[in-house]
This record gives C-alpha cells, sequence and structure tokens, in this order.
C-alpha cells in the first residue's frame, strides 16, 4: 500500500515532467511543420548529396527545374551558384523561370530575375510565364510578373492570351488585374474566340462586364459569326441557371442585337431554344426576340427546341399579338414556372458548334 509521502513524491516527479513534456511536445510540432514546409525539396537535396561528386551543368539544370517549380528556394541559389544556367530549358522549352511560374513560386521568380531570367521567354507551345501563372490561376504570381514587366497580351501558338485564359477560368481578380496591366480587351485565338465569348458561355457575368468596360464591342461578331449574346444564350451544361439569367440580361441591357443571326441563320432566341435554356428564351422574348425567324434551314426557334419547357414557352409567344406584350410577359414567366418544376431546364447533351471551348 502507498504511503502518503509515495504519493506525494510521485506528485512532484509529475509536476517536475510536466515541463519537460511541453517542450517535447512542442519540439515534436515544430519538427513536423517543418518537414511539411521542405518535404517537396528534400529529396532534391538528397539528390543532389548523393550525385554531388558527379554533378555537370546538364544534371545541376534538371535539379534548377525541379527546385524552382517547388519552391525550393535556397537550393535554387545554390544550384545557380554552382553552374546551372537561367537560360537553360527542359524537353518542353521551358526555362527554371516558366517552371517556377507553374507552380507559384513568387520568391523564386524574382530570384531568378535578379539572375537575369527572360521574362519574356516562351515555350515550345509559344507559352510565357505569365500565361502558364494565369492559367493555374497564380494570382499572386502574376501580379509579381506584371510588375517585373512581363507583357500582358502575348499569346501562346493557340491564341491563347493571359486575358482569354483568365477570362476562360472565370477569374475575375486576375482579369482585372490584367486589364489594369494593358492587356488587349479584344484579342482573339486561333479559333477566333475573344475572352468575352468564353466569359459569356460559362455564365462569368462580371468578367463580361469587365469586359465590355474594356471597349470590347457589344454586338462584336466571333467565330461562326456569333456574338456575345447568342454564347451566353447557348450557355454551356454547366453553368447555374441564375448566372446564365444575369449573363443575359447584363447584355440585353448593354444593347445586344436580338436580330442578328449566326453564319446558319439562327438568332440567340433559336440557340437557347436548341440548348434547352426556357428561362433564356422567356428573356430574349420578352426583351422582343421574334420567335417567327427562321434559320436558313427554314427552322424556328419552336423546330429547333429540344424539351417541353421550351416549346410551351415558344407556343405562349403567340399570345402577343392578341393580349399584348405586358399580358405576356406574365403568362410565359407563369408558364415557366410551372413546366420547370418538372423539368428545370433541360440541357442538351450535345452541344451545338458554337459551344465547343478550345
Amino acid at each position: 500500500m502507498q504511503t502518503i509521502n509515495d504519493i506525494l513524491l510521485a506528485l512532484h516527479l509529475l509536476a517536475a515532467l510536466a515541463p519537460a513534456a511541453a517542450i517535447a511536445s512542442a519540439v515534436s510540432a515544430t519538427r513536423v511543420q517543418y518537414t511539411g514546409q521542405q518535404y517537396l525539396c528534400r529529396d532534391i537535396e538528397q539528390r543532389y548529396i548523393v550525385n554531388r561528386s558527379q554533378l555537370n551543368t546538364r544534371s545541376l539544370n534538371f535539379l534548377l527545374f525541379d527546385a524552382a517549380e517547388r519552391g525550393c528556394t535556397d537550393q535554387v541559389r545554390r544550384f545557380l551558384e554552382e553552374g546551372a544556367s537561367v537560360v537553360a530549358r527542359d524537353r518542353f522549352g521551358n526555362t527554371a523561370l516558366l517552371r517556377a511560374a507553374h507552380g507559384g513560386q513568387s520568391a523564386v521568380i524574382e530570384l531568378l530575375l535578379a539572375r537575369g531570367s527572360d521574362i519574356h521567354h516562351q515555350n515550345l507551345a509559344g507559352s510565357t510565364a505569365l500565361l502558364r501563372a494565369v492559367k493555374m490561376n497564380r494570382r499572386r504570381t502574376a501580379r509579381v510578373l506584371l510588375q517585373a514587366g512581363a507583357a500582358p497580351s502575348t499569346a501562346n501558338r493557340q491564341g491563347i492570351s493571359p486575358l482569354i485564359a483568365a477570362a476562360y477560368g472565370g477569374d475575375r481578380r486576375l482579369t482585372r488585374l490584367l486589364l489594369e496591366h494593358g492587356a488587349r480587351a479584344d484579342a482573339r485565338d486561333a479559333t477566333g474566340k475573344g475572352a468575352i465569348v468564353y466569359a459569356a458561355g460559362r455564365g462569368y457575368t462580371k468578367i463580361v462586364a469587365m469586359l465590355l468596360e474594356a471597349g470590347v464591342g457589344i454586338n462584336d461578331r466571333y467565330e461562326n459569326e456569333l456574338t456575345a449574346l447568342m454564347w451566353a444564350a447557348g450557355h454551356s451544361n454547366d453553368v447555374p441557371v441564375q448566372e446564365g439569367r444575369e449573363t443575359v440580361s447584363l447584355l440585353l441591357e448593354r444593347g445586344a442585337d436580338l436580330t442578328l443571326s449566326d453564319n446558319r441563320g439562327r438568332t440567340a432566341l433559336m440557340t437557347a431554344a436548341e440548348r434547352g435554356h426556357a428561362d433564356i428564351v422567356v428573356l430574349l422574348l420578352e426583351a422582343g426576340a421574334d420567335a417567327s425567324r427562321r434559320d436558313a434551314e427554314g427552322k424556328t426557334a419552336y423546330d429547333l427546341s429540344t424539351n417541353d419547357a421550351v416549346r410551351q414557352v415558344l407556343g405562349q409567344s403567340s399570345l402577343t399579338q392578341s393580349i399584348g406584350r405586358k399580358a405576356y410577359r406574365s403568362t410565359c414567366s407563369l408558364c415557366v414556372r410551372k413546366t420547370t418544376s418538372q423539368n428545370r431546364v433541360f440541357q442538351a447533351q450535345s452541344a451545338p458548334h458554337h459551344s465547343r471551348v478550345v
């Protein structure tokens, strides 16, 4: 049986050991944190140590590429000092700067630029460090590159500029940043599509607004004679209904021409009908779209419609001649609410030719 003295001694020992345990726990936590921060660089360090006696400029360059993309700033500095080159390229034509931009490693980028790396270098695909950063949504890295003098409008071999990439990705802050640094708002890629086309077709209303404010024409024509409104009316299947409506509403408010047709003779209304976007059909009809128009094949929007919700909306459009537009709006909106409660907005599985994004 323990005596009082034994219990007191045990308590004393526990009290004495508590600070030591706390210190050990803190050290362990620090070690775990350190390992997490340095994990990506550890294998590079090991490769360097194991092969140090056999390293040459070529092998140092490969270590530099990996260290740059992973953000291992100290190792990048060491490899440069030991003979690696900022102009060396991997098999895709990427320099260490382009690798760092892809990885979003801003500190490494600043170091490489200070060592003379070419900020305008393009890889075999024609991509610059800025375009690679934008494609990966690396906003901070893009800002560093732009502030260092990166050209904001240099496109790759597919004609994709940083602004087009930002608009396609739906990144408002990157889009604004690029516009603020002078990116061409009206630039087009090799398929004839501009940034506003991608933004409109994906329901990015605020980006569409930015591009319009930057001077893009509301009724400019793109691939297959399509306008931004036509793209918004036939938006992609993954666009939420409300966002699609907002984009179309914005374009209508800014003066988009409802009477224009593409190279098949199809208007925005026909495109929305073909894509099964009943809510968009309502908006366009309320704005004055002509449901009786026929395309080059003699088809109306009703003929092109792909679901009952759209057909019911278009069927109601004939009432405008007898009951007037104000009453029609009430009837048409009620029609959509009733029909789409069963089938919200059916969207065609096979997109028409204008919906394919490159």
